[in-house]
């Protein structure tokens, strides 16, 4: 990427750490602290528990952070970290990818006041991210978006899960509802046998679908015009998006954050505001399941 340098790659692994180093021409560290005083930034993605222990350092070492997602375990945790960036004015942006999808980008426009959202996020099982529930591992992704969609206040959640195969919860279903009457309905699954990612989301002018897996969007929204289509005054559309990589995308946003001195799109606190939400599912499921159980 221009205006930044790849100053070295850090790993436990030392073979893992060696092959990337030389893959791109930098140097090999077995130890993050290695990097104080070389970088002015880094993004860190170890396993989510070490993220809070991991960021607190480099933030007392005046380095900027980009934080993989979830931010931290807890909501103290992510405020400690926050309260200690904006002492200091330095930046934490914190991983959610799909902020960068270009289909969410392309809703920007388009989305305003939904009444009604459902969304399905089902994957296959992988070791990696199983040492949270699947709440905190795939959920808090669509979390972010419908927060970021929805802009309201919450009024109340309810939510349902259950561990399958980790000892963490592996499947789960929540809703939210809004104080401005929004209503959403998330499932995510870590136990599926085929990769599913789409999202609803249902206005008074419109309902769009989307599928990530396919890049492909469907609007369905009044066209002021009396015409006997499909349905009656409506028009519709349907989208195709090139595969993107969000991923670079999302690093040259926290690169410009970085250079500019200017908040990143997800800013830590946009971050903590996805993890109190996935939080609350998470305890709200744990306690349904100790009702249960007793």
């Amino acid at each position: 990427m221009d205006n930044v340098d790849l100053v070295a790659v850090v790993d436990v692994n030392r073979k893992n750490a060696e092959d990337i180093a030389k893959k791109f021409g930098t140097k090999a560290y077995l130890n993050y602290k290695d990097l104080f005083g070389k970088v002015d930034a880094v993004s860190i993605v170890t396993p989510t528990p070490l993220h809070f222990a991991v960021g607190m350092d480099f933030l007392e070492n005046d380095v900027d952070l980009l934080l993989e997602k979830p931010m931290t375990t807890t909501l103290e945790q992510a405020d400690e970290l926050i309260g200690l960036a904006e002492s200091k004015g330095l930046i934490v942006q914190v991983g959610h990818l799909e902020r960068y999808n270009k289909a969410i980008a392309a809703l920007e426009n388009l989305i305003k006041n939904p009444m009604f959202i459902e969304s399905h996020r089902l994957g296959l099982y992988k070791e990696r991210g199983t040492d949270v529930s699947v709440v905190l591992d795939l959920m808090i992704h669509d979390i972010d978006i419908i927060l970021n969609f929805v802009k309201s206040k919450i009024k109340s959640i309810h939510a349902a899960g259950t561990p399958v195969i980790s000892k963490l919860v592996d499947i789960a279903n929540a809703r939210i509802e809004f104080e401005n009457g929004c209503v959403a309905n998330i499932t995510a699954s870590r136990i599926s046998t085929k990769s599913e990612r789409k999202i609803r989301l249902f206005q008074k002018d419109a309902y769009v679908s989307v599928d990530f897996v396919k890049r492909e969007v469907n609007i369905v929204k009044q066209s002021g015009k009396d015409h006997s289509g499909l349905i009656p005054g409506m028009e519709t559309r349907k989208l195709f998006f090139k595969q993107g990589d969000a991923l670079e995308d999302e690093l040259k946003d926290f690169v410009k954050s970085v250079i500019k001195r200017e908040a990143p799109e997800v800013s830590g606190r946009v971050g903590r505001d996805a993890l109190k939400v996935a939080l609350t599912i998470v305890e709200c499921i744990d306690s349904r399941n100790r009702r249960l159980a007793s």
